[in-house]
């Protein structure tokens, strides 16, 4: 079924049952306001609900377009950036013109008039909050998104995004829309959290470098994982993470790594992470080659040396190995996307090379 006309019975049955209400006002919101522009299911959107919020900007019936694969990394912090426009631009060309699909699990429309209208050149932008398993097996949710030309996951709580869409209808449409379609994706903030095929889910507080160096283990580690939810090419053993340098995460994304190679079957030689500045994005075609925009830094990380040394409970973080354990090429942020990072051969152009290690959990770069 279109999920157009999917829309409008559920719309039809929801005001025979509520009666007119203002939750069908039209606004015109900006990024991180709240007010509704076009509600699909009664208020409040999940935990119980018969459908999910979904805002529309645009024309509501499906297109078909000629799409191609890319992946949008944003660290975060970006509103009106060089990165954000940069990277908005790549997906909507990506998308042939094609419906643009927000996902969320908590705001509102704020990305709707900005990519329909500031950037343009597509047929409709639609915004789904997802903020219950429930939703995120809802028909019009997996339609949407498997018509979806391109996707991209909002900042937020990357423990909701975990909680609540893996082993759902929705992880599959993501998955199916990614690779079978080959529609470009993107993530900022929870939203790259997500995006590797591991992935920090922070189920019960985000940690700190230094604490998750002190302690692998350490209590707000909880949420590691990975292997069994989004699927996407060129992010295999791989975990990224953002705000990197404003919130000092460079010592725990390395300890992520640490723990994929001691508990999650990942070689060392093959463990490798991402890390993106805020007012930063990296822009990745299908071909495997990226750029980097902005005003910050991404940080492309590889295991190197061996094998933690320490990497117990209760115990400082020692991951040494000559202080080689993690070769880091770090690339500086452009307006022009200069600085290149290619993921199929993991090297780049105009960047700097260090190594990266831990010893009794004094995180080191040299």
């Amino acid at each position: 079924m279109q999920k157009s006309s999917l829309r409008l019975l559920l719309s039809i049955g929801l005001i025979l049952v509520i009666g007119c209400s203002d939750e069908f006002i039209t606004t015109n919101a900006k990024k991180g306001e709240s007010s509704p522009e076009v509600n699909a299911g009664p208020a409040g959107g999940g935990g119980g609900s018969s459908a999910p919020v979904i805002y529309t900007t645009g024309d509501p019936a499906d297109v078909v377009t000629t799409t191609s694969f890319g992946i949008a990394m944003i660290g975060g912090a970006d509103s009106d950036t060089n990165a954000e426009t940069a990277a908005f631009q790549f997906l909507t060309s990506k998308s042939g013109g094609g419906d643009f699909v927000v996902l969320r699990s908590s705001g509102s429309n704020g990305y709707n008039d900005y990519v329909y209208t500031v950037i343009g050149g597509v047929n409709s932008v639609e915004t789904i909050i997802v903020d219950s398993r429930a939703d995120a097996d809802h028909a019009l949710t997996e339609t949407i998104v498997r018509n979806a030309e391109a996707i991209f996951i909002a900042g937020g709580d990357q423990s909701d995004y975990v909680n609540f869409w893996k082993d759902t209808k929705l992880e599959d449409a993501i998955n199916y829309a990614i690779n079978t379609k080959h529609v470009p994706i993107g993530g900022t903030s929870a939203g790259l959290a997500i995006l590797g095929q591991y992935y920090y889910g922070a189920f019960r507080g985000s940690v700190t470098s230094a604490a998750a160096l002190a302690n692998p283990y350490d209590k707000n580690m909880e949420g590691l994982g990975g292997g069994g939810f989004l699927s996407v090419n060129y992010l295999s053993n791989l975990i990224t993470d953002s705000h990197y340098n404003e919130r000092s995460r460079q010592g725990r994304h390395f300890t992520f790594m640490a723990r994929l190679v001691q508990d999650f079957g990942v070689s060392y030689t093959n463990v490798r992470g991402v890390g993106v500045d805020e007012a930063t994005s990296v822009l990745i075609e299908s071909n495997g080659t990226s750029k980097v925009y902005g005003a910050g830094k991404a940080y492309f990380l590889q295991g190197f040396g061996g094998v933690p040394e320490q990497c117990q409970s209760k115990k400082a973080l020692t991951w040494n190995r000559g202080g080689q354990a993690v070769k880091a090429y770090v690339v500086q942020g452009t307006t022009n996307g200069t600085n290149t990072f290619n993921f199929a051969s993991w090297s780049g152009t105009g960047g700097t090379n260090e190594f990266w290690s831990a010893v009794n959990g004094s995180f080191i770069r040299n």
